[in-house]
């Protein structure tokens, strides 16, 4: 295992870690290890344009248009 040292960090940063490392049962160093794993090793989520990029093309613009009101079918009586 490789040996990462984090230098001029703040104060307030290094307490928040102690204080959700507590809160976890575990040292700050454990802490620590956990966040960086959590954060770098998930699998990575698609964004919104890949997202809607995988949405298969079908049917045409006119399936969606909107129909008024008044000339809708009820569908829910």
């Amino acid at each position: 295992m490789a040996t990462l040292i984090v230098r001029n960090v703040d104060e307030h940063v290094v307490q928040a870690l102690r204080e959700l490392a507590a809160s976890h049962g575990r040292s700050a160093e454990s802490e620590h290890r956990e966040i960086l794993s959590s954060a770098l090793l998930q699998p990575r989520r698609k964004t919104f344009v890949e997202a809607l990029m995988d949405i298969p093309d079908v049917g045409e613009d006119s399936d969606f248009e909107r129909i008024p009101s008044d000339e809708a079918p009820r569908v829910f009586d």
